[in-house]
């Protein structure tokens, strides 16, 4: 089986929500929210993490996780900017499909926190925070 990495930027809650489902799943979208956002790229993760969940909660962890590619080819990619800025966008209705999809577990590849000029790379740590790639 080919799988596709993919990366998503996530608050405090939101990592809790993941660690609660064995960091097989993300959790359900909120009422106002009518997609989910999985990355293809790592920075395009960090600049998101930044610009939303470190100004919210003073921290975003970046999630890196497989997801079975012949799947994925089924949905469109958008692009927004460089070539780097691309994204899936599932709809809130098809998030448990989406996470049916998941192969292994959702790692913490990064932390990005408040005040720090570069986001954080963790190495190894307990199994939950690695490196992607």
């Amino acid at each position: 089986m080919v799988t596709t990495t993919l990366f998503r930027p996530v608050g405090p809650g939101q990592l809790q929500a993941v660690l609660e489902c064995d960091c097989r799943r993300f959790p359900a979208r909120r009422p106002n929210q009518k997609f989910f956002y999985p990355l293809l790229h790592e920075c395009f993760a960090r600049r998101i993490a930044w610009q939303w969940h470190v100004l919210r909660s003073g921290v975003a962890y970046i999630t890196a996780f497989e997801v079975i590619t012949d799947y994925l080819q089924t949905l469109p990619v958008f692009t927004l900017g460089g070539p780097e800025h691309r994204e899936y966008r599932i709809p809130a209705a098809q998030l448990e499909a989406f996470n049916d999809q998941i192969v292994g577990r959702i790692r913490v590849v990064g932390v990005v926190l408040a005040g720090q000029g570069q986001p954080l790379s963790r190495p190894h740590c307990g199994g939950l925070f690695q490196r992607a790639g």
